[in-house]
């Protein structure tokens, strides 16, 4: 099971660029793999810590699918300060706000998830 996040901050997801194990680049929701007696918002909160080094709370199930993806969200307001740094996730090249208008060049792994999230939240995507 995975667990990712979808952040939002004003007119903004948070999204991190990583190496994936096909061997693509590709932008991702933060998020992971779901351990040992964790549930999907304590993985999800880990997670996001480890690739954006912030602390998110206030989340809440959006979509789960086949019991092996599931998808969290969490709004918030303020200065988020980003660990660009952090070595926890070698993998992850950067981690940045895309503007919900200019996310329409995702890969075609993450586009699928971003269409579920804009319908369900009513993004405006276009």
């Amino acid at each position: 099971m995975i667990a990712q996040a979808v952040i939002l901050q004003n007119d903004s997801l948070l999204m991190v660029r990583q190496y994936v194990h096909r061997g693509d680049i590709v932008w991702n929701f933060p998020g992971g793999g779901i351990e040992i007696n964790e549930t999907p918002e304590m993985a999800c909160i880990r997670e996001v810590k480890e690739e954006t080094g912030i602390e998110v709370k206030g989340l809440y199930l959006i979509h789960e699918q086949n019991k092996k993806y599931t998808y969290l969200i969490t709004k918030f307001e303020g200065q988020i300060k980003l660990d660009k740094d952090n070595k926890d996730n070698e993998d992850i090249i950067e981690v940045k706000w895309i503007s919900q208008k200019g996310i329409n060049y995702l890969d075609s792994y993450t586009k699928p998830i971003m269409d579920i999230v804009s319908k369900k939240l009513k993004l405006k995507t276009s």
